[in-house]
């Protein structure tokens, strides 16, 4: 049987080994987190020493982690010192990613601000165009957004559009959200196989590599991305279970991001834990 991947998003604040004790303590095997301050720029001195344990310590027992680039990128924004800003900071962290191998970096594409969906998503490609590049161990996500505004990403189309213009395709990936999808319109509880089906004409399977694992507080098409405590939400209970043990799911790391702390996490991931068949 394969392994089930599972843990949530933690703290930065205790360094790397922080994120590793949390993990161990809600009785994960994954984590995602901030390279820095999530809503800023700032980011902590690189520990060397810090990052080896860590290396150390998840030999074996942790097979990817994800960081999750800061909310306040807009990488498609209509002024040039804020999509200066995402590009510096995605270079960063992507950077001091790279030093751990093989793992995984998402991010949000951003809201266009009314100068259109095609010029956002030029922007975008072009960014990446810009830092991706051939020796980079780090495989970069785009996440499925709900549609809040101008945001780019609403549909799988706008996402396959991004991909089909950056030259280092192998490089990029899809993070789905299963609160931003169903607030998108995808209805993942009374069709999975119908959303799979779709994502996998319009982007292609293979590209999906991690799962933010969300109920939603808000009903299919709220296009407002308001996550919700696992089974107390929109989605609920029975369609989860259908989603952690979809043949075609099942394998990927799933990450938890409800508005929960780590005790209630933990317990999420025990219930979670309960219904993988």
């Amino acid at each position: 049987m394969d392994k089930f991947i599972i843990g949530s998003h933690q703290s930065f604040t205790k360094g790397f080994n922080g994120l590793y004790k949390s993990m161990k303590e809600q009785n994960g095997n994954t984590f995602q987190f901030f390279m820095r301050n999530p809503r800023g720029s700032k980011r902590k001195e690189f520990d060397r020493e810090d990052a080896d344990k860590l290396i150390e310590n998840m030999q074996g027992e942790v097979p990817i982690m994800l960081v999750h680039a800061p909310y306040t990128l807009n990488p498609c924004s209509d002024k040039d010192y804020v999509k200066e800003f995402a590009r510096d900071v995605l270079r960063e962290d992507i950077e001091r990613l790279e030093y751990f191998g093989k793992h995984l970096y998402n991010f949000h594409p951003g809201s266009h601000l009314g100068q259109g969906t095609e010029v956002g998503i030029n922007i975008i490609s072009d960014l990446l165009n810009e830092i991706l590049h051939e020796d980079m161990h780090t495989t970069v996500l785009l996440e499925t957004m709900a549609g809040k505004g101008t945001e780019i990403g609403r549909n799988f189309e706008e996402l396959a559009m991004i991909i089909e213009r950056v030259n280092l395709k192998d490089k990029l990936g899809i993070c789905m959200d299963t609160c931003h999808i169903h607030e998108g319109g995808y209805d993942i509880v009374n069709d999975l196989d119908g959303v799979l089906e779709e994502f996998d004409k319009i982007i292609g399977l293979e590209r999906l590599k991690a799962i933010h694992l969300n109920d939603s507080k808000n009903p299919i098409g709220a296009h407002k991305d308001r996550h919700e405590e696992i089974g107390k939400g929109h989605i609920g209970l029975e369609a989860i279970r259908r989603i952690i043990n979809h043949e075609k799911l099942r394998a990927l790391p799933f990450y938890l991001e409800t508005p929960l702390d780590n005790e209630g996490h933990k317990i999420e991931i025990e219930l979670l834990r309960s219904m993988r068949e």
